[in-house]
């Protein structure tokens, strides 16, 4: 556990990323993580692909079994899993190349929230005056 990490901070990893770390992490495969929880496979698959989200009482379910916080779950803050302790094993090329994905993703994610907040102004605007 570790009490802040960058390796799956807001900046560099999703949601899904830092569940399916906990899950490894706990020595889990899906299958056993959707049963326990009570949820089909697909819907667990959909949260680590970060194509939906659980509702509360499952997230806390997660951040229990898993025994990772729920804002480390959430936001990557808190106690949770220790990223690779170890990338000496990883070739100088392919280093490089995990640090650009990394910036990558974070301004996606920064773009990401820009975009939300530019299509909430323009429905706004466009909300009729007479309503």
């Amino acid at each position: 556990m570790s009490d802040t990490n960058d390796w799956y901070g807001p900046e560099a990893a999703t949601f899904g990323d830092r569940l399916a770390a906990a899950r490894h992490q706990a020595g889990l495969g899906q299958k056993d993580l959707s049963k326990r929880l009570g949820v089909k496979l697909t819907t667990l698959r959909g949260w680590e692909d970060d194509l939906s989200e659980p509702r509360a009482n499952k997230l806390q379910m997660v951040a229990g079994i898993l025994n990772v916080s729920l804002t480390w779950l959430l936001n990557g803050e808190g106690d949770g899993v220790a990223g690779p302790d170890d990338e000496s094993h990883v070739p100088a090329d392919m280093a490089g190349i995990l640090t650009e994905m990394r910036d990558i993703r974070s301004r996606m994610g920064r773009l990401n929230d820009r975009l939300g907040l530019l299509e909430k102004r323009l429905r706004e605007s466009m909300k009729d005056p007479n309503q």
